[in-house]
């Protein structure tokens, strides 16, 4: 006999797992299924389901009848009494049943029960909590867990069957259609397409909201949905990931999706996922159909339960490191977890921080988020999600964060922004017990926002002690700990190394890893995020700078390259230039192609605001020229003065800076031009284009370049739709700034705080200040003295390092930047050290206030303002170096390296300084990558053309006299044309760019037209 590899086979796995055995095997022992059921040795030996009989399916109301029924008169025997005088109660409760679910869903009634006349019945029994009193968990085991095979579902075609349906109480939870690959069939395509195209959805069974999730499963991997549409279904992967990506690892004990039948589908996980995970967005006044019901992905089901369990286990006072990549869900993980974290109970009476095992580990649940939309979006949800009313408080004040606390609400909602404002509101809150769920901690989470956050919610000393000065700096150093009444759970896709050190588990080998990880590989993969990187195109700057000054001033050679490189780039004929190019790529591939159904947008990134408003300014006439096919926006903060100017990004945009998101998003909008702005959490699905001119590396470019993963299946997006074009960084500067968060991070030591006595040591030493003036100055500080006893005491340290040292300004600024570096070090390690040094915090707290006061001359940064004013810009343009680039990121586990700071200063910089002629033919050397020639060969190459262009016999009526633009722009082309043509033989590489290379063509146009009128004028 071999063995069986079909979709039989399957079925009868998962059958006896949990049901403790099979209807071959029934078949084969010669029993009855109804005996089977009675047998407490059957149903004991599978996870507690009775094996159910396509003849008691009742296809008109989609329920096993024999279990409906059996459960309400074996619990609920009275109210049922209530009915059975009327002839038609079985149907008249059927019929009530029907309608409920076709107005509310299957999970409302669940949840609320079934009112028929003056009769209520509990549909299903909660999965008791550890605190639930023995009725509680008598009443759980009494309800019907049931799996039947081959359901007849259609009751206009009895002959059509669904492979498996897992009921409780005789109500429907879940569908699945079996797939093998053994077969030559699998679940994604083959299982996907039967629920789209062979399986009638108008039936009860498949209508929406009638059963929670509907499975297609094969032996290696699942998919789910809880919709049912006809080709338009959506399903979504619902497996574990197997090395960072898609799929599932292999099992050395079964299938690779055994999981769902041995951990998912046990009773107590569907119990579960019933009262904590599925919800229906919306209304209830809504229509059913045009609501959204949510099942949790693997992953969220996952890390939230992991979670609750680790917190049972260990108690409070732990730390969580949660790296979920964009596209995981992230706002519903907070959300499932925020809700069951209040209900979450300690497992024994040893668990760290516990009040009784009858008693919530936590009083609170603060959610900390500076997305605003996040904040509006969990509110909403917990809401919608939560039975219990008014548990939910948003904080957009101290007062009101204060209030919530005092009325003991559960969850409260605010942002890092105001969250540290309510902290002097708050009085003793050390008895109380939080769980503080951080959304995207990275480096909002570090510095003094974060420090005031773990003082709101410190460990005070005993009120009894003597409270002197030093037992507040004690109390405020014991403040910036992660004290024991609160646990931290930081989710983020991009973890920086201070952030893993916080957040994440320390391993034995003394490295820290995520807590839980989805990472960007498996989300690129499963197709919620697209590859951004997939299509990188990077031009390369040429150009030449010239002296126009005799004399050779001595500069500091690399940070002159740097500052030359920025005069440059930002100059307004180079981003004119640039400007072009976008227009000449984003009009014809994007705008006219329609992509996204004409509906895509781009967004160009630029080194500063200065550089966002002349971009915005060359894209308005080029527009303008065109006829102002679409419009454009630019997002930057505050006000800047550009050439004598004021801008704001409302006065230049003509709305207010508030609408600028939703004014975007209409139609009419293309091109967002930005700095920074924007830069993160801006989620905009229609972008599939972006124009880099600015240096982007680490957790920055990941982040920036994310905002075109945003997936848009109504606008048919795809990764071929995205296009990034970058003035700037090379691939290799990409691919170094996403493989570390492309799977797994981790650091691989903690950071060396030793530095911090190195970097006193110094301080101390240059005699800025003396010691009894800081101990003074800490002491008023922490008795919240007035600011003028504190002002003399800074400033007499001050005066000392502005004259009465006669510091030189090289010792001046080295000071300072050991002070800076000391203040910005201490800030980020103090709430993890695992050891108190009081002198470090007293110190940290005195320069905070001394270092605003200390004034330095920077004769490098004056220097090269000198360097700028003695250079012109006399060449410029872009050479393509790759094109729709697919940039490979490693799928191996990254190390980030610590921060093992050592002491920086104004010294032993070893700075090479060379004359300027030097400088700029370095400059130019290494910019200068059209073609080969030397920069005098360049520029007498530029004159001859110019001139020849001015020669020929159509330049001055078709050119020069013509006062339209479009019809000047095709006679100069082909004017160039010919000159070029007549040129080939003797500028063969010249030629060979000019023909083959788009991008070198434009530049090279441009130039020679800005040349032969100006030559002419």
């Amino acid at each position: 006999m071999h063995s069986q590899t079909n979709e039989q086979a399957l079925e009868a796995a998962i059958e006896k797992q949990l049901t403790g055995t099979s209807l071959e095997a029934i078949k084969a022992e010669e029993l009855s299924v109804d005996g089977v059921n009675e047998s407490e040795e059957f149903y004991r030996a599978g996870n507690g389901y009775y094996i159910g009989q396509t003849q008691h399916f009742n296809s008109q109301f989609a329920i096993d009848e024999q279990f409906f029924w059996d459960f309400l008169k074996n619990t609920q025997k009275e109210e049922l009494e209530k009915l059975q005088r009327q002839s038609d109660w079985k149907l008249k409760i059927l019929n009530r049943l029907d309608r409920m679910i076709k107005k509310y869903g299957i999970i409302h009634l669940l949840k609320k029960g079934l009112s028929v006349d003056d009769a209520h019945f509990t549909l299903f029994y909660v999965l008791p909590l550890a605190s639930s009193s023995k009725a509680v968990k008598e009443n759980f085991e009494q309800n019907i867990f049931s799996v039947t095979r081959q359901v007849p579902y259609s009751a206009d075609n009895p002959r059509e069957e669904i492979d498996m349906v897992l009921f409780v109480n005789g109500l429907p939870l879940v569908t699945m259609e079996l797939k093998n690959h053994w077969t030559g069939q699998n679940a994604r395509v083959h299982g996907q397409h039967q629920y789209k195209t062979q399986r009638d959805n108008h039936q009860p069974l498949l209508q929406f909201a009638r059963c929670i999730v509907h499975f297609v499963v094969d032996t290696d991997e699942a998919y789910m949905t809880t919709k049912l549409n006809g080709r338009d279904t959506f399903f979504l992967p619902f497996n574990k990931g197997n090395n960072h990506g898609k799929g599932n690892q292999p099992n050395p004990f079964g299938h690779k999706t055994a999981y769902l039948w041995e951990e998912v589908f046990t009773r107590n996980s569907l119990a579960n996922i019933i009262q904590h995970f599925v919800r229906l967005d919306g209304s209830k006044k809504d229509n059913l159909n045009s609501r959204t019901l949510f099942f949790p992905r693997y992953h969220q089901m996952d890390v939230v339960r992991n979670i609750i369990d680790h917190a049972a286990k260990n108690g409070v006072g732990e730390t969580y490191l949660i790296q979920h990549s964009a596209g995981s869900g992230k706002s519903n993980s907070i959300t499932w977890a925020a809700y069951q974290l209040i209900d979450t109970y300690p497992e024994n009476e040893s668990v760290a921080g516990n009040r009784g095992t009858d008693h919530p580990l936590f009083d609170t649940v603060i959610v900390v988020t500076d997305r605003r939309l996040l904040d509006k979006q969990l509110r909403e949800n917990i809401k919608e999600f939560s039975e219990v009313k008014n548990i939910v408080a948003p904080a957009y004040s101290s007062k009101e964060l204060r209030d919530s606390l005092e009325q003991g609400k559960k969850i409260i909602i605010t942002t890092i922004q105001k969250f540290p404002f309510i902290i002097d509101g708050i009085s003793d809150l050390s008895d109380k017990r939080f769980a503080v769920i951080i959304d995207e901690a990275h480096s909002s989470q570090s510095g003094t926002t974060h420090d005031k956050m773990n003082q709101a919610m410190g460990h005070e000393i005993n009120e009894e002690e003597e409270t002197d000065a030093q037992d507040k700096i004690v109390m405020a150093m014991q403040s910036r700990k992660m004290r024991g009444n609160a646990s931290y759970m930081a989710f983020t896709a991009t973890p920086k190394a201070i952030t893993l050190e916080k957040f994440g588990n320390r391993q034995e080998d003394g490295s820290f890893a995520p807590f839980h990880l989805y990472s960007m590989k498996q989300a690129i993969e499963e197709g919620f995020i697209l590859d951004v990187v997939a299509n990188y195109t990077t031009l390369k700057s040429y150009y030449e700078i010239e002296k126009s000054i005799e004399e050779n001033p001595l500069f500091d050679t690399a940070k002159a390259q740097k500052k030359l490189r920025a005069f440059v780039e930002q100059h307004e004929q180079t981003i004119q230039t640039k400007a072009e190019i976008i227009l000449d790529h984003f009009i014809p591939h994007i705008v006219n192609q329609k992509r996204l159904k004409g509906k895509a947008k781009a967004m160009v990134l630029t080194q500063s605001i200065e550089s966002a408003i002349k971009y915005y300014k060359s894209l308005t006439r080029i527009l303008e020229d065109k006829g102002n096919p679409f419009k454009i926006a630019i997002a930057f903060s505050g006000t800047k003065t550009v050439s004598g100017i004021d801008y704001t990004e409302g006065g230049m945009n003509g709305f207010g800076e508030k609408d600028t998101r939703d004014k975007f998003d209409e139609d009419d909008y293309r091109i967002l031009v930005v700095a920074n702005k924007y830069l993160t959490g801006f989620d905009q699905p229609k972008l599939c284009a972006m124009y880099v001119d600015k240096k982007l590396q680490g957790v920055m470019a990941v982040q920036a370049l994310s905002r075109l993963n945003r997936s848009a299946d109504k606008l048919g997006k795809k990764t071929e739709d995205l296009f990034i074009l970058d003035f700037f960084n090379s691939t290799d500067d990409i691919k170094k700034s996403f493989d570390p968060f492309y799977t797994a991070t981790s650091l691989s030591e903690a950071t060396d705080v030793n530095v911090l006595h190195e970097l006193k040591n110094v301080l101390d030493e240059v005699g800025v200040y003396e010691w009894e003036e800081v101990e003074n100055f800490n002491t008023l500080f922490f008795q919240k003295a007035d600011a003028q006893l504190l002002s003399p005491i800074i400033d007499t340290a001050a005066e000392r390092f502005v004259s009465e040292l006669q510091l030189e300004d090289e010792d001046k600024a080295d000071f300072k930047i050991k002070a800076k570096q000391f203040v910005k070090i201490y800030g980020q390690m103090a709430s993890i050290l695992p050891f108190e040094i009081v002198t470090w915090e007293k110190l940290f707290w005195f320069l905070k206030f001394l270092i605003p006061k200390l004034p330095i001359k920077d004769s490098v940064i004056d220097g090269m303002d000198e360097l700028l004013n003695s250079v012109d810009l006399s060449t410029y343009g872009l050479e393509r170096i790759k094109l729709n680039h697919t940039i490979g990121l490693d799928d191996s586990d990254s190390d980030l390296d610590p921060q093992n700071p050592s002491p920086r200063g104004a010294y032993g910089s070893d700075e090479e300084k060379d004359p300027l002629e030097l400088i700029i033919q370095s400059f130019n050397e290494r910019w200068f990558q059209g073609w080969d020639a030397t920069p005098d060969d360049q520029r007498i190459k530029f004159i001859s053309l110019s001139k020849s262009i001015q020669a020929h016999p159509d330049f001055q009526t078709k050119v020069a006299e013509n006062s339209d633009e479009q019809n000047k722009d095709l006679a100069f082309r082909k004017i160039l044309d010919d000159v070029m043509s007549k040129q080939r033989k003797q500028e063969l590489d010249l030629y060979r760019l000019y023909a083959k290379d788009q991008t070198f063509y434009q530049a090279f146009f441009d130039t020679m037209k800005r040349m032969a009128s100006v030559e002419r004028s």
